[in-house]
Order: C-alpha cells, then sequence, then structure tokens
C-alpha cells in the first residue's frame, strides 16, 4: 500500500451532501488539476475543501516514502462526515416553533504519491494491443449469434403483404 497524507477540517459550517458533491469533482486526480477544478467551482464549500487539499500536500513531505516531487501526488480518497449539528428555534405562525438544523461537516482529503513504474502490456509487434476506439470485442468461437426479432412490417411483407381495399364513391 502507498504511503498516504491527509488533512482534515473539523466543524465545517455545511452539511455532508453538499461537500460530498464537490468532494466527487477531484477525487482521483492529480493534485494540480484538483486545485484548479476548485478554484472555478461554483460552490462555497469549495473553498474549504481548497484549503484542506494544500494542508495535504504540504503534509505529504513530512511523512516516510513519500518524494518531495508534488507533480506526482494525486487525490487517493476524499470524503466528507457529519459532524455536530446545532439546532435552533424560528418563530413560525398562531405562537408556534419551527426547529432549524445547523449542520456541519468534518472534510478529509488523503493524497498518495503515484507510482513511476508503470509496466505496459505489449504485444508480439512490440506495441500494446488496442480495440479500435467503439468496436466491440469478437465473439467467441461456438456461440451462435442471436438474430433480430422480426417487426411487424417485416412479417406482414413475408406473408404476401395483402393490400387494403378501397371503398368506391
Amino acid at each position: 500500500m502507498a504511503v498516504q497524507a491527509h488533512a482534515t477540517a473539523k466543524y465545517v459550517r455545511t452539511s455532508a451532501q453538499k461537500a460530498g458533491l464537490v468532494l466527487d469533482l477531484i477525487r482521483g486526480r492529480d493534485v494540480n488539476a484538483a486545485l484548479a477544478t476548485l478554484q472555478f467551482a461554483r460552490k462555497s464549500v469549495a473553498r474549504d475543501i481548497e484549503k484542506v487539499l494544500r494542508s495535504a500536500i504540504g503534509n505529504a513531505p513530512q511523512r516516510e516514502g513519500v518524494g518531495g516531487d508534488v507533480e506526482r501526488l494525486f487525490v487517493a480518497a476524499c470524503y466528507a462526515n457529519q459532524g455536530p449539528s446545532q439546532k435552533r428555534i424560528r418563530p413560525a405562525p398562531m405562537g408556534r416553533a419551527f426547529r432549524v438544523v445547523k449542520r456541519t461537516a468534518h472534510l478529509t482529503v488523503a493524497v498518495t504519491e503515484r507510482p513511476s513504474d508503470v509496466v505496459a502490456v505489449v504485444g508480439p509487434d512490440g506495441e500494446t494491443p488496442k480495440r479500435p476506439r467503439g468496436a466491440k470485442p469478437k465473439a467467441k468461437p461456438g456461440r451462435a449469434a442471436k438474430k433480430p426479432a422480426a417487426t411487424k412490417k417485416a412479417a406482414s411483407a413475408a406473408s404476401g403483404g395483402a393490400k387494403k381495399k378501397t371503398a368506391k364513391a
């Protein structure tokens, strides 16, 4: 398992669900791409997540086994847990009271260094075997291909296609 560096911000004044929407945008991305995404995100919680991500990047060189190259870091995990909720009372008509729940969240971002020694699968001709974009995989031998079901028009044409009778006036 790769060495991870993480950072957590607690009691952030947003709901965990709203923060999770922004965290889904950066999960698995390189840190530079994640920072660019957060900078242009139109959610206010993106600023808090950006702070946490920058803190996790700053924590990475402190970990043993992580090099100093920030370019190789990526967001390995990021999640928002629900924090304590503040309950408040809002006056309502006819002497009633409505409860207002002000939610908080705990934001966590973990970064990891990408492995540098990536092993590529090489075919007999020295290139990586790929099928063309959009091409379907080859059918396995011994399996019969299914024929499409006949439509109503095709069925009526095959039966001789009886013509409609027209009424003469």
